[in-house]
């Protein structure tokens, strides 16, 4: 079992920065990836960016060049840097973890973002 836990949403104006924090902690394998992922009130859930070890990462094309993604191996935490934020990237954000090789997919809480205009 995995454990996440997401910390750094708020309330932030159009135009400011947040920095999200979801640490791992449990059964945490080498072979793994890690992710940030949003869902507005009426809308599904959907990728904002996901991490493979230090270099190999993908976003949504909504946040590229305004989202870094990072992770420091050390603590199993993974950060998602969100820069010129838009009203529209109000949503709550979760955290995901999965093994690459084998089976294992979690998920966090999730922690809401509110960017007013």
């Amino acid at each position: 079992q995995v454990q996440l836990v997401e910390s750094g949403g708020g309330l932030v104006q159009a135009g400011g920065s947040l920095r999200l924090s979801c640490a791992a902690s449990g059964s945490i394998g080498s072979l793994n990836a890690m992710g940030w992922y949003r869902q507005a009130p009426g809308k599904q859930r959907e990728l904002v960016a996901t991490i493979i070890g230090q270099a190999s990462t993908n976003y949504a094309d909504s946040v590229k060049g305004r989202f870094t993604i990072s992770r420091d191996n050390a603590k199993n935490t993974v950060y998602l840097q969100m820069n010129s934020l838009k009203p529209e990237d109000t949503a709550v954000y979760y955290c995901k973890y999965w093994v690459l090789i084998g089976s294992g997919v979690y998920w966090g809480q999730g922690t809401q973002v509110t960017v007013s205009s």
